[in-house]
C-alpha cells in the first residue's frame, strides 16, 4: 500500500493544473482512476484533519480539537501533541498485524512514538531528534539535508527565501523516499506540506498571470508532479497495481477577502468581556463572559463547571448556542454573507471527548477567514496571508470510485480494506 499526501491542495486546483498540462502524471492518474472531492475535518485545519485521517474518527473520539487547546481548569493555552491522541492510528493496527510501515512527514505525530517500522513526524515538530522513530535514522536524515518544515516566519515576509526553502524541503523528502523505499515495508506514506505553505503566502500567484511569481507557482507544481511520478513509477516497478495506491489532501484552499475576528464580534454583541482594555490572552477573560472563541473558528460557551470563571448555567447552554448561531448567520461584509453554516459540535462529533471541545464551529463562506485573536478590536481586517483553508474542496484519488459523500475520516477504512 502506498499513500501520497499533498497538504492543502484543493480538488478544484488539482483539476485545473492537470487539465492545463502542468501536472501530466496527475492527469494520467485522473484519467485512469477516480478523483473524489471530499470534506475535511471540522474545524478545517491540518491538526484535526490529519488526525481524523490517521484514526478514521473525529475529535470527539480522538480528543484533538485544534493546534491549541486550554489547560485543564484554566484559560491558558496549551499545544496538544501526539501523546494527547486518545485513539490508535491505522498504522498502529497494521503493526499489530505484523505489517511494517514507513511514514515520512506525517503532520500531527510529534513527538514520534514507536511503530512497527519508521515514523518521521511532520509539522509542528520542532526537534528532529524527537521527530524520528527509530532515533537511528536521525543522522541519515541530517546527511540528506532533511528539514521538517520551511521557516514560515521568514518565508511569510521574504518570498525569495520561501522558494529556496520549498526547494530544500522537497529535495529532503525525495532523498528520504529514495533511501527508505529500499527497505522492507507493507505500507508506505509520504506527505508534502510545501503546498500548504505556498498557498498561505502566495495563493494569488496562481490566478494572476501577471503576478511576478506566477511561473514559480506553476513550476513548483511541476516539481510536485515529478515527485508523484517517481513514487508511482517505483510502486508499479514492484509489480503493484494502482488499486493499492492513494493520494489525498487534508483540506482545500481559496483566497482571502477578509479575516474575521470572532472574539471582536462576541465583544461587540456583549457576550465577551475582558478584565483589561488590551487583553493579550484568554486568561484575562472577565467572569461575566458568556462565550469566547479559539482559533480558527471554535466558539465555547463559558459554562459553569467546565471553566474556572464559568458564567452560563447548563440549562441555558442550548438556547445561548441557538442565539449565537442566529446572530452570526446574519453577519455581512459589504453586503456579502460571511457565515456559511454553524455546526453544533454535538451534532458533528461523537465519542467520549465531545464535551471537552467547542460548542459551535463556524464555517465561513469562501474568502472569509475565521480567527480567534483576542487582541483585535475590529471584526474585519487583513494581514499579509493570501490563502485560507476550505472545508469541502479536499481531494482523494483512488483507482476505484468510492462515492460522492466522502470525508477524510472515511479514508482509513478504505486504506485498511486490503489488509482485512
Amino acid at each position: 500500500m502506498c499513500v501520497i499526501g499533498l497538504d492543502g491542495v484543493p480538488f478544484s486546483l488539482l483539476i485545473k493544473l492537470a487539465s492545463q498540462g502542468g501536472m501530466e502524471t496527475m492527469a494520467g492518474l485522473i484519467d485512469s482512476g477516480h478523483l473524489h472531492q471530499i470534506k475535511a475535518s471540522l474545524p478545517e485545519i491540518s491538526a484535526v484533519s490529519w488526525t481524523n485521517f490517521m484514526t478514521g474518527s473525529n475529535p470527539g473520539d480522538h480528543g484533538i480539537f485544534g493546534f491549541t487547546d486550554l489547560k485543564k481548569d484554566s484559560y491558558d493555552l496549551r499545544f496538544p501533541n501526539f501523546h494527547d491522541l486518545r485513539r490508535e492510528t491505522f498504522w498502529d493496527q497494521l503493526g499489530e498485524r505484523k505489517k511494517r510501515c514507513i511514514i515520512i512527514n506525517q503532520p500531527s505525530t510529534y513527538p514520534a512514538r514507536k511503530i512497527n517500522g519508521i515514523l518521521i513526524s511532520g509539522f509542528v515538530a520542532i526537534d528532529l531528534a524527537k521527530a524520528v522513530y527509530p532515533l537511528s535514522y536521525k543522522i541519515p536524515l541530517e546527511k540528506w539535508g532533511y528539514q521538517i518544515d520551511i521557516d514560515t516566519f521568514k518565508s511569510r515576509e521574504d518570498h525569495e527565501f520561501m522558494w529556496q526553502e520549498l526547494t530544500r524541503t522537497l529535495d529532503g523528502r525525495v532523498k528520504a523516499f529514495e533511501t527508505l523505499w529500499k527497505e522492507d515495508w507493507d505500507y508506505f506514506e509520504l506527505v508534502i506540506t510545501g503546498t500548504d505553505r505556498l498557498h498561505h503566502f502566495l495563493w494569488n500567484a496562481y490566478g494572476d498571470g501577471h503576478h511576478p511569481y506566477h511561473q514559480n507557482f506553476l513550476n513548483y507544481y511541476r516539481e510536485i508532479d515529478r515527485v508523484i511520478h517517481k513514487i508511482v513509477s517505483s510502486f508499479r516497478e514492484l509489480g503493484q497495481e494502482d488499486e493499492a495506491l492513494f493520494l489525498l489532501s487534508d483540506h482545500g484552499f481559496t483566497g482571502i477577502e477578509q479575516e474575521v475576528y470572532l472574539n471582536a464580534w462576541l465583544e461587540r454583541e456583549g457576550y465577551l468581556k475582558f478584565k483589561t482594555s488590551n487583553p493579550q490572552n484568554l486568561a484575562e477573560i472577565d467572569g461575566s463572559s458568556r462565550a469566547f472563541a479559539m482559533d480558527p473558528n471554535r466558539i465555547y460557551i463559558n459554562l459553569k463547571g467546565k471553566f474556572p470563571r464559568g458564567w452560563v448555567d447548563e440549562p441555558e447552554k442550548e438556547s445561548l448556542k441557538r442565539e449565537l448561531s442566529q446572530k452570526l448567520e446574519k453577519l455581512e461584509y459589504n453586503g456579502k454573507k460571511v457565515v456559511r453554516k454553524i455546526f453544533d459540535a454535538h451534532e458533528v462529533y461523537s465519542g467520549p471527548y465531545v464535551d471537552k471541545g467547542p460548542d459551535l464551529i463556524v464555517l465561513s463562506e469562501y474568502g472569509f477567514d475565521m480567527k480567534g485573536s483576542v487582541k483585535k478590536k475590529d471584526i474585519f481586517g487583513r494581514t499579509n496571508l493570501q490563502g485560507m483553508h476550505t472545508w469541502d474542496d479536499a481531494f482523494f484519488w483512488a483507482h476505484r470510485d468510492y462515492g460522492d459523500d466522502l470525508s477524510i475520516s472515511d479514508l482509513a477504512s478504505i486504506i485498511m480494506e486490503p489488509f482485512s
